[in-house]
């Protein structure tokens, strides 16, 4: 007689491989989620020290500040109000606002372009 976990037969394992093209594509993926997401957070954090009144002399506040001029896709003086937090809100806000965009966007073509899809089937048919 045997039994269904019968400790003396071999046991089997079901486990699924993932195709390289699969995982590449969830690498790549990955990857650009988190520059992008890290972009727009140096951004925010930036928002928040001038909102905060940071010290501008010190070494967080400026690394911040360089930081943000780099990744700010040159939308640093689009909005030009009078104080410089709002200047600040509209103008990093958008370019944050942008990096997540970006990153979806890129997110999106890579799979598309990466992952095999669903057949497309085109139909004909004649009119009588």
């Amino acid at each position: 007689m045997t039994y269904i976990n019968d400790p003396r037969e071999p046991q089997e394992e079901i486990v699924e491989q993932t195709p390289a093209r699969i995982r590449a594509v969830r690498v790549i993926n990955a990857l650009v989620h988190a520059v992008c997401w890290i972009f727009a957070l140096v951004l925010i954090v930036h928002i928040l020290l001038v909102f905060g009144e940071a010290n501008p002399g010190n070494g967080f506040a400026q690394l911040i500040d360089q930081w943000s001029r780099g990744v700010s896709l040159g939308l640093r003086n689009l909005f030009t109000p009078e104080g410089l937090k709002l200047r600040t809100l509209f103008n990093d806000g958008l370019a944050a606002l942008l990096w997540l965009i970006i990153g979806g966007v890129v997110t999106d073509l890579v799979s598309r372009i990466g992952l095999p899809g669903p057949k497309r089937v085109w139909y004909r048919r004649t009119l009588s």
